[in-house]
């Protein structure tokens, strides 16, 4: 495609129109020209999550967090490792709302969370963030199928195609009829994944998510749930005490004495 610009008189920043906005060639149709458009309006923002220096104290006067920081952009895959205790579950909960923080701030797409009361943090859990834990979490009385649609309908992204994709390449398509009860540990977590998707969030909180399931259980799950996130362009922020897995994602952070060490 070629981009007309410079002193073309059909290029609006060459007539005093708006800067930045010209028009390709093949069809006439307007877009952004790498010479005269600011750089920010080329420039997709990537940031998705930003967590900076909070802290956290648990009643007793225990503190947990003291002034940890990361941060995550649009699309990418973040593991937090760290010694059991040192806050990786409670800076994980922080990020998807499900708790308050003492100090500092969290900015998930944008939304500052310390200014939202409960009814916005259940809206932005709901609308923004999907959480996969080491316990299943299945709705008993639901089905296989039922559970797999229970997040997205729940976000009124109900998308029956993309739930059958999910399905598939879950390998649940032969077990969207049963029961959790019916279903191997292995099987649970994946209908857990694919309820997590199935409402395309644009972050999803995983702890410890194959910490219950054995070697060659986890190692599959394990791979069905990078490739969901990474073909869907959702984040991964994963909770893991394995080096193995941690060394899967795109970066990694260590949480020690509260803090992300550097």
């Amino acid at each position: 495609m070629g981009i007309r610009r410079g002193n073309c008189n059909r290029c609006p920043a060459a007539n005093g129109g708006n800067r930045g906005l010209g028009l390709d060639s093949g069809g006439g149709r307007a877009i952004l020209c790498p010479v005269t458009a600011p750089i920010t309006a080329l420039r997709p923002r990537a940031m998705l999550l930003t967590v900076d220096t909070v802290s956290k104290t648990y009643p007793g006067g225990r503190p947990v967090l003291r002034g940890a920081s990361i941060t995550l952009d649009r699309g990418q895959s973040l593991a937090l490792t760290g010694e059991s205790g040192s806050g990786k579950s409670t800076l994980l909960n922080l990020t998807g709302a499900l708790d308050g923080f003492d100090s500092g701030e969290i900015t998930l797409d944008g939304v500052a969370l310390s200014q939202l009361d409960d009814a916005g943090r259940a809206a932005l859990r709901r609308d923004r963030v999907a959480l996969v834990f080491q316990q299943f979490n299945l709705i008993p009385a639901l089905s296989v199928a039922q559970n797999l649609a229970f997040q997205a309908r729940l976000a009124g992204r109900l998308d029956r195609g993309w739930i059958d994709e999910i399905t598939a390449r879950l390998g649940l398509t032969e077990l969207t009829g049963r029961y959790p009860e019916q279903l191997s540990g292995g099987q649970q977590q994946r209908v857990a994944i694919g309820r997590a998707m199935a409402g395309r969030p644009k972050l999803l909180l995983a702890d410890e998510p194959t910490g219950n399931l054995d070697e060659t259980a986890a190692g599959t799950v394990l791979d069905l749930m990078l490739e969901l996130v990474r073909d869907s362009g959702t984040a991964l922020l994963l909770v893991t005490h394995s080096q193995a897995i941690a060394a899967r994602l795109d970066r990694r952070a260590h949480l020690t004495g509260g803090r992300v060490a550097a």
